[in-house]
């Protein structure tokens, strides 16, 4: 089975862990895996992988709404150079800083990849979980889609400065804390816009109707080679950790005016269905495994 059969079969028995992360006596908690061979391409820096592994959990916590706290990391592979050990701490210490939050420590271990276990630590006293949206809301996303898959594609072409700053994404905790006690439902987009759209949906028993243009990364536009290449890296690619959310129509103008980032609205709530333009958007986006 892949990591999605997994998830499907064991939410029966930890019910908990149905959301971005779980919410035990108004803490959030929340736990991420990153490799070396799928998600750090040749050129990411160490510095890099610090700040995008450490800011996947962050990204969890925002997603419930949650103020960070604190986050560790296991930093495992099959050497250890001081060199690179410091730069990874430095960048899980500067995305945390970034969002009000601690680095505190973590584990090193042996491993025949380099490998990163992070683990984030938040506080949400009104928590947003994915099952509240309600037909008539709006849909609305943080941001900018398809970052990320710019990010892989220019490493792959050699532009590795500039795909090195892709990757170093602004976890949306201050986004997700406006969002709290207002949005009805919420998870951030690390598998994809449109797997996204779907999990909410089988969440909140509803649809989406969806509309263009979508708010696509400049740099999307600078590399995609087509439009259907433009719409992969948008929509299906993933790895963004932007906020996918609802809210209700009334709310949007008073949480955009409280924002510190953008608020596009995408759609509206269906009773049932994921479309794209009048079309059936296929649940497809990020696996592991």
């Amino acid at each position: 089975m892949d990591e999605r059969d997994a998830l499907t079969r064991l939410a029966a028995i930890l019910p908990e862990a149905g959301d971005d992360a779980a919410v035990v006596d108004g803490l959030v908690v929340t736990t991420d895996m990153l490799h070396q061979s799928t998600d750090f391409p040749d050129g990411t820096t160490r510095y890099t992988a610090g700040w995008r592994a450490v800011g996947a959990s962050l990204s969890d916590v925002a997603a419930m709404g949650g103020e960070a706290v604190a986050a560790v990391a296991v930093y495992a592979g099959p050497t250890f150079e001081f060199e690179e050990i410091e730069a990874f701490v430095t960048g899980a210490q500067a995305v945390c800083e970034q969002v009000g939050g601690a680095y505190v420590g973590g584990d090193l271990d042996s491993h025949e990849e380099f490998t990163v276990a992070s683990t984030a630590i938040g506080r949400a006293d009104e928590p947003v979980f994915r099952s509240g949206a309600t037909p008539g809301d709006a849909v609305c996303v943080t941001g900018t889609l398809g970052r990320s898959a710019a990010g892989f594609h220019l490493f792959r072409a050699g532009d590795i400065e500039r795909a090195n700053e892709l990757f170093r994404f602004q976890p949306r905790v201050g986004a997700g804390r406006v969002l709290a006690g207002r949005a009805t439902s919420m998870m951030d987009s690390s598998d994809g816009l449109a797997r996204s759209l779907h999990q909410l949906a089988d969440a909140s028993d509803c649809g989406f109707a969806i509309e263009s243009p979508l708010p696509i990364d400049d740099t999307v536009e600078e590399v995609a080679t087509s439009t259907d290449e433009r719409q992969e890296f948008g929509v299906f690619f993933g790895e963004d950790f932007e906020l996918v959310c609802t809210v209700p129509e009334t709310e949007l103008p008073t949480i955009r005016a409280e924002l510190s980032v953008p608020l596009s609205r995408i759609g509206t709530v269906t009773e049932t269905g994921v479309t794209l333009d009048g079309e059936t958007l296929p649940d497809r986006g990020y696996t592991h495994g």
